[in-house]
């Protein structure tokens, strides 16, 4: 039996049955949520192609500089509104650490084209 490397988005899958499907594209995130975890593991994993094609057209940069440097250590999702495949828009709450602290940030999400994508966010105390 060969080991596989757990999902950094905090979920019981490994890599490849969780974000590993939508960093590769053969599969979409169905919901807000799982949408924000697959992009805190695309941070983990310094995927900025992935990021960029997540990032809504109208608020997406137009480039993505990651510090290689940058250690995530763990996701927290402390709060979803909306979101779902029944929803247009949707937000989550989540505390991303890192080795020197934490960021905590309310992230907006609407659908373009049917897909997940993140529009924004506001940082939290």
């Amino acid at each position: 039996m060969t080991s596989r490397t757990p999902c950094p988005c905090g979920l019981p899958e490994a890599y490849e049955e969780c974000c590993g499907r939508f960093h590769s594209g053969t599969a979409s995130a169905p919901t807000a949520e799982r949408l924000m975890r697959s992009r805190y593991a695309a941070f983990v994993r310094q995927d900025g192609a992935y990021l960029l094609r997540t990032w809504h057209p109208r608020t997406r940069p137009a480039r993505l500089d990651l510090d290689p440097a940058m250690r995530w250590t763990g996701l927290e999702i402390l709060a979803t509104e909306d979101g779902s495949a029944f929803h247009s828009t949707g937000t989550v709450t989540f505390r991303a650490a890192d080795r020197g602290g934490s960021l905590h940030e309310r992230s907006r999400f609407e659908r373009v084209d049917g897909a997940w994508v993140y529009v924004d966010g506001d940082f939290l105390g």
